[in-house]
């Protein structure tokens, strides 16, 4: 878990990302999703006081932990979910970032009709073709796309990613542009019971860039919270 954070380090901590935002010329177009994991209670709800309502796990078991000691906000699951889990957290989300396989997207169907509701998701691209990561290929996201948005209870809200890992965050840009590119042409297309309302890409290190490449939602962690020391 992390160390405790101090409520004087956290407010420098959202000025220097504000700085940064505000340096972009978009500040007021995209939402800043804190994500919290390994986050205590106690510290997010700090963060929610701030002014940030949008929080985002990676965990199903540390969602369901700190669930009820939560305050009332946005509350998204981003991580890589297993169909498994998908029941376990279908109810105390609004949002799935992660959805990565026409098997993930049934099984989050099914689990939305059983409890009656509508679950809206986001697509992951693997933009960078990496095997170690999940994800639709760009060339491959339009027909699985289309497959999904005939699924009962589901709402195609937009697409994510997470580029390859570079030595320079600026090498990331081109990634992003390609996004941007997919983001816009999918929405051209006009298909039924998909909206490309949210691109949600760019984290600590390069948020500044995917913003400035047309992120309209950006997840930080590290830049909010500090390093944190996983056990």
């Amino acid at each position: 878990m992390m160390e405790k954070l101090s409520a004087k380090e956290f407010d420098r901590n959202l000025d220097d990302v504000l700085e940064r935002l505000e340096k972009t010329g978009r500040k007021d177009k995209v939402i800043l999703l804190a994500a919290t994991k390994t986050v205590d209670a106690e510290t997010i709800n700090y963060c929610l006081s701030k002014g940030i309502d949008y929080i985002g796990e990676n965990k199903v078991q540390e969602l369901l932990s700190k669930h009820e000691q939560i305050s009332p906000c946005h509350r998204h699951f981003i991580g890589h979910l297993q169909t498994n889990k998908v029941k376990d957290i279908i109810n105390r989300v609004e949002m799935i970032h992660s959805v990565d396989s026409l098997k993930l997207a049934k099984e989050i169907s099914k689990q939305a009709f059983k409890n009656s509701k509508t679950m809206e998701i986001l697509l992951e691209i693997n933009i960078g073709g990496e095997e170690s990561k999940w994800g639709f290929t760009p060339e491959s996201l339009e027909e699985n796309l289309r497959e999904i948005a005939k699924m009962p209870n589901l709402k195609i809200k937009g697409l994510m990613t997470i580029p390859p890992i570079c030595n320079q965050k600026e090498e990331n840009r081109d990634y992003f542009r390609e996004m941007k590119k997919l983001f816009v042409d999918i929405g051209a297309k006009n298909i039924d019971n998909v909206s490309m309302d949210v691109l949600s890409m760019g984290m600590s290190d390069d948020f500044d860039i995917a913003v400035e490449e047309g992120a309209n939602l950006i997840r930080l962690g590290t830049a909010l919270f500090g390093r944190r020391i996983y056990k």
